[in-house]
């Protein structure tokens, strides 16, 4: 064990351990939920690194500090996430504003930085100079953000892009159209799949046209807003050079003031990843729906195996990429209410949820960067349509009525699906017998194919 001490007094702590006195404490004061996410740990650090570089390169701090602050910083950013975390050892609940990380960051800079340059690097003065909690936190929220956001759109793409092979691939072949949980007129499986893509398009649209709310940084604000113990200048050499180490566009928020104290850029785009959420959830149980059975169900899809679906029933395959995705859904759903409640809270200049609305917002993106990608690989890829069901369903379909309403009027057509389901007869003998049109005429009237419009398309 060794000792360090910070504004409070001393504190003892594993001699092994990077991180000083006040992690220790917040390590024993906050020991709940999982740890904070690495994505805001790497931008901490991040801001951190740059912080030096400018501070060194402005005199705020001596020259061989500042390098040995940003040459601490490339190590730790050099580590995979499993090495590096075992550094930064504290949890999400904690301080609302995120301090305890901050520290935690500060600290571990300061300890690497000084055992290797020898120098005496201090966590608040030199590290954290020119930075606050209030700020530096924050920023990184919307660091970690922004590619969390990139890689949900990645996956949305590659499903979308899917989603037009499949409709294409079966852009006639025809199947029986659904409303209410009742027949409806049909529609071809290809139609179907472009909705689906149409609807992931629209999501697609309205996240990328959200995102880059979140390179606005407020990284200048410092405690309240006012920018105390920095300079406008300084801050923008640090925005620039957080964006050359990035390589993304981040520019400074017009108003710190509303940064610190208001996180509406993550509430509305989370907004959208729940809106994603809740169509993927459409769009999944349309397919587990549609491949019910094989036999006692719709049977309308053939899913892959890609896993044995039970312990005791063999042969079963189940829609387990579907059930994947749905849980996802859920849980993106709930973590919108967290983010939306967490977004509320705070008093006056600080909003004090922050550690919880990021951590949230990132296993939103986590989860469905992830869930996507394998709904895409292990079900859309392989499913594959029973054209032979459909057409089956579609030929007892009483809704082909529809299709005669023009020619013998809406009551007569009624009546005759109305036939042909108390007496369990087809459609066709029904029309026939009621001898408002003949054979060659219902042939003529009702077909399928030219009801979904595929035909005007190929003519």
């Amino acid at each position: 064990m060794r000792i360090e001490h910070d504004s409070l007094g001393p504190v003892e702590l594993p001699d092994t351990a990077t991180w000083g006195a006040q992690t220790e404490r917040s390590r024993h004061n906050f020991t709940q939920g999982p740890q904070m996410p690495a994505a805001v740990i790497r931008a901490l650090i991040t801001i951190k690194q740059a912080a030096a570089g400018v501070n060194g390169q402005t005199a705020a701090l001596p020259a061989p500090v500042a390098a040995a602050i940003a040459q601490a910083a490339t190590t730790l950013l050099a580590l995979p996430d499993d090495a590096l975390m075992a550094n930064f050892p504290l949890h999400v609940y904690q301080t609302g504003s995120g301090t305890q990380t901050n520290m935690n960051v500060n600290e571990v800079l300061a300890h690497l930085a000084s055992q290797r340059s020898g120098l005496a690097v201090l966590p608040n003065d030199h590290v954290n100079c020119g930075q606050s909690s209030n700020d530096t936190f924050p920023t990184a929220m919307h660091m970690a953000a922004y590619p969390a956001v990139q890689r949900v759109a990645a996956a949305a793409t590659a499903l979308i892009a899917t989603l037009r092979g499949k409709e294409a691939a079966y852009q006639d072949t025809v199947k029986l159209g659904r409303t209410h949980l009742q027949d409806a007129t049909p529609l071809t499986f290809g139609q179907e799949c472009s909705g689906w893509r149409a609807t992931l398009e629209a999501d697609l649209a309205s996240l990328t046209a959200l995102a880059p709310q979140l390179l606005g940084l407020t990284l200048g604000g410092t405690a309240v807003g006012t920018g105390l113990n920095t300079t406008t200048a300084r801050t923008n050499a640090l925005v620039e050079a957080i964006g050359v180490a990035t390589g993304l566009p981040f520019t400074s928020l017009p108003n710190f003031y509303h940064g610190l104290s208001s996180h509406s850029e993550l509430t509305v785009v989370h907004g959208a990843l729940k809106t994603l959420a809740a169509d993927l959830m459409k769009i999944a149980n349309d397919v587990r729906f549609l491949a019910s059975g094989p036999r006692g169900g719709y049977g309308e899809l053939r899913v892959p195996a890609n896993e044995p679906g039970s312990s005791i029933m063999p042969g079963k395959v189940n829609p387990t990429q579907a059930e994947a995705l749905t849980m996802i859904a859920a849980k993106v759903m709930g973590n919108d209410v967290t983010v939306g409640i967490a977004a509320s809270q705070g008093n006056f200049e600080l909003n004090v949820y922050k550690p919880v609305l990021i951590a949230s917002f990132l296993e939103s993106c986590d989860l469905l960067a992830g869930g996507i990608a394998q709904f895409d690989r292990l079900m859309i890829a392989g499913l594959t349509a029973d054209a032979q069901r459909m057409r089956e369903l579609v030929d007892r379909s009483l809704m082909l009525v529809t299709a005669l309403s023009p020619h013998i009027g809406y009551e007569k057509s009624a009546a005759i699906a109305q036939t042909a389901q108390r007496d369990n007869t087809t459609l066709r003998e029904a029309a026939i017998a009621s001898g408002q049109l003949t054979a060659a005429q219902y042939d003529a009237w009702v077909d399928p194919l030219a009801m979904t419009g595929a035909k005007l398309r190929q003519d």
